[in-house]
């Protein structure tokens, strides 16, 4: 039996979205750490450079952090994004979904929010997680996954 979850949360505009609501299509939803730093950088101006091959194959992404509709707001401007970004400031869905975990930097061990990522297929199953990405190919992995999925 496959797997599937569900989320009603703000995006950077306030609206709200269900992830049920877009069965039917191909979904990206990707957790990261936190607005406007190096490496939530990285990952979302190379979603954001490959975004037109991710509308040629219908996939409709939704960037997933703890920070508040406002900082996520300030967050696509300065960059550009074209993609939603969801506010989940009580870390439900981001715990629900396993994106809150124990982590490691300069020899000290805190609970935060992994850099993960979950292609939901038109069904609303988990098709692929991704655990651990790297920010500068994540956005082009998803997308040769999804070319084969297609080709299967």
């Amino acid at each position: 039996m496959k797997k599937r979850r569900n989320f009603s949360l703000p995006d950077q505009n306030g609206k709200i979205h269900t992830l049920s609501d877009y069965k039917g299509q191909w979904v990206l939803v990707y957790f990261y750490p936190k607005d406007d730093t190096p490496g939530c950088n990285a990952e979302a101006c190379a979603i954001r450079d490959n975004f037109p091959e991710f509308q040629k194959l219908g996939i409709r992404v939704f960037g997933i952090s703890a920070d508040p509709v406002k900082s996520h707001a300030k967050f696509a401007e300065k960059f550009n994004l074209p993609f939603t970004l969801i506010s989940d400031e009580k870390r439900t869905t981001i715990k629900r979904w396993g994106a809150w975990q124990k982590k490691r930097a300069m020899g000290k061990t805190y609970m935060g929010i992994a850099r993960m990522s979950f292609l939901i297929d038109p069904d609303g199953d988990i098709a692929i997680t991704y655990g651990e990405v790297t920010p500068e190919t994540h956005a082009q992995e998803v997308l040769d996954d999804l070319k084969e999925l297609l080709n299967k």
